[in-house]
């Protein structure tokens, strides 16, 4: 299979908000190559308001696993990081989350995954940092960008996170 570029949403609202973040993207490092991160942004919760504020990122990368291998696999370090989803309450505190927002310009709909993610142009909290890694880069299903679909949004509470023992990128940089 030729390699897809991928785009993760990765985010945590439970304990080492950052750390478990650092620690994702290192798992990361095992399942893509030519990985960049975004900054992390500090955001508040979405739907179920009541819990504490996320610290949020987007990862993009490549990839040769089928998306619903790498859809495994990012299950797989969520758990590995505390992430025990049949105990949890749905949209509520997570230490791990990491979304497959986009597959590279494939449309995928099946009962176990949906690509684009079907709330990418909803949320601030994931297209800041999408396009800080990819300014230009378009909705495969419809052609538009994605910066057009930020400025169609209201404000949501998203910050800078500034985590100084934090380092940014991912490949060492």
């Amino acid at each position: 299979m030729d390699e897809v570029k991928v785009y993760l949403g990765v985010g945590s609202n439970v304990g080492d908000r950052a750390a478990n973040i650092k620690c994702a993207c290192e798992a990361l490092q095992a399942v893509l190559h030519g990985t960049e991160q975004a900054s992390l942004y500090e955001t508040r919760p979405r739907e179920v308001v009541d819990q504490p504020l996320f610290v949020n990122t987007v990862v993009s990368g490549y990839t040769s696993l089928s998306a619903g291998d790498l859809l495994a696999r990012l299950n797989e370090i969520e758990a590995n990081l505390g992430r025990d989803r049949p105990m949890e309450r749905h949209k509520g505190p997570r230490t791990m989350d990491i979304d497959l927002l986009l597959y590279g310009t494939e449309i995928i709909e099946s009962d176990d995954l949906t690509v684009p993610h079907p709330r990418i142009c909803e949320r601030k909290f994931v297209l800041v940092p999408l396009l800080e890694l990819s300014p230009t880069l378009g909705h495969p299903a419809t052609g538009r960008t994605f910066q057009s679909y930020l400025e169609a949004l209201e404000p949501q509470g998203i910050y800078y996170f500034n985590a100084t023992r934090y380092s940014r990128g991912t490949s060492g940089q």
